[in-house]
């Protein structure tokens, strides 16, 4: 029996599941959940010892690869003067600066530990900003697993099936109002009705927990006009998209400034970390100056700041996004030039070091669309890929992430392998 075997039934006896966040579980696909070890660059290797070109990347934050020598040197600096005070630190003013430096659409900004985490705050603070309840997000957008927002969400509530979760009350969920992703005439018919009671939209600008599916032009614009309009606040989640499809996330690519912004994963550089900020007269409701209650006693911790610090510090050189993005361009583009010599409905698409497989001849607009795609053969095509060593997400609902450290040679041993898996699929 395999060591991997091994350790999930040993994992299961204690951890629901036999893991801490379901879609590690390989629930969708099937089949065995490989334990890491260790990670180098663009890879991992897995209890059995076994080496794999890594396109999960701890879900989007290893932009620079694992363990790249300068994230782990400023960790290792820090450790050194310990781990925690709950106090503040001037690292944390250092990146607060940096954000606001970066993004024009934020003022101030609060530092926090998880996506989940930044995306709660952010909208119970638009709800005390804007004095309303009711919350505007998409189908097949996943923001965390706060109550207000397991309705018709992505992730892992896709990979296994359920459009919402238990324990959510119907009195939380009464006051979301989900739409489907793209579609401007459903946006426009609802603020049209309900303008005067939305607090807030949320939304993955460049949705990722649904597989890759880009905002339209028309959709990103209809949700700025009709906010603004309407006096409800537009909350960009970036918690994915930020810092990974360019220097000035999703809202720099869109031109658009959005009042409240989420941030994770990437600002962490493989650490607990995430932020919200936006506009100051929003931010100024947070306490301790305004009537929002937010804490956390590792908000800002100097360890993971330190990290973020250290990646941000790497990622908006020069250049670094040209290479990036033309990477993950040729890994698709090439991607889907294999699969059509095999003659399977197969297409891909990339923005900046995010992609996006599907088992369908047409790239998708919208949730149901992904829903549309053959999930049976990207399940095969997944397990083919993991036996010739490329580690890609267990699910045909999550995006795939290239780091700086995936070169040319990178690129051909996983067309090499996706040559293989296409010719028997």
């Amino acid at each position: 029996m395999s060591r991997n075997q091994t350790l999930f039934d040993a994992a299961q006896r204690h951890i629901p599941g036999g893991v801490n966040s379901p879609v590690r579980a390989f629930g969708s696909v099937g089949g065995t959940p490989r334990f890491f070890e260790r990670g180098e660059g663009p890879y991992v290797w897995d209890a059995d010892g076994k080496r794999y070109i890594d396109y999960v990347g701890s879900w989007g934050p290893l932009i620079l690869g694992h363990a790249h020598p300068a994230v782990i040197e400023a960790v290792e600096r820090t450790i050194r003067n310990g781990l925690s005070f709950g106090a503040p630190t001037a690292a944390e003013i250092e990146l607060a600066d940096l954000l606001c430096q970066q993004l024009p659409s934020l003022e101030q900004v609060r530092l926090v530990s998880s996506g989940t985490e930044a995306t709660m705050s952010a909208i119970r603070l638009a709800r005390g900003f804007t004095g309303r309840d009711k919350l505007v997000k998409f189908e097949g957008c996943y923001h965390g697993h706060a109550d207000s927002l397991l309705v018709k969400a992505g992730s892992g509530l896709l990979t296994f099936g359920n459009p919402s979760s238990a324990g959510v009350p119907a009195a939380v969920a009464a006051d979301t109002i989900v739409l489907p992703y793209n579609d401007v005439a459903a946006l426009e018919q609802l603020f049209a009705e309900q303008g005067h009671q939305i607090a807030a939209l949320i939304v993955e600008p460049i949705a990722g927990n649904m597989n890759l599916v880009q905002a339209t032009p028309e959709f990103v614009a209809a949700m700025r006009k009709l906010t603004q309009e309407h006096g409800a606040v537009l909350i960009y989640d970036e918690v994915m998209t930020g810092f990974r499809v360019g220097p000035q996330c999703a809202q720099g690519l869109h031109g658009i400034t959005p009042d409240l912004t989420c941030l994770g994963k990437v600002v962490g550089g493989g650490m607990p970390l995430a932020a919200f900020g936006g506009r100051a007269d929003i931010m100024a409701k947070l306490a301790p100056l305004g009537p929002v209650y937010q804490a956390g006693t590792l908000s800002g911790n100097p360890v993971a700041v330190a990290a973020g610090l250290a990646t941000l510090g790497e990622i908006l050189k020069p250049g670094f996004f040209d290479n990036l993005t033309t990477n993950t361009h040729i890994l698709v583009r090439e991607l889907t030039n294999t699969a059509k010599n095999w003659n399977v409905a197969f297409s891909a698409q990339a923005v900046g070091g995010m992609f996006g497989i599907y088992f369908s001849n047409t790239l998708p607009k919208s949730h149901a669309e992904v829903l549309a795609s053959d999930r049976a053969r990207f399940n095969t095509f997944f397990h083919r890929m993991l036996a010739d060593g490329v580690y890609l997400a267990p699910s045909a609902f999550e995006a795939g992430f290239v780091s700086g450290t995936h070169e040319i040679e990178h690129l051909e041993a996983t067309l090499i392998a996706a040559n293989n898996a296409f010719s028997r699929i």
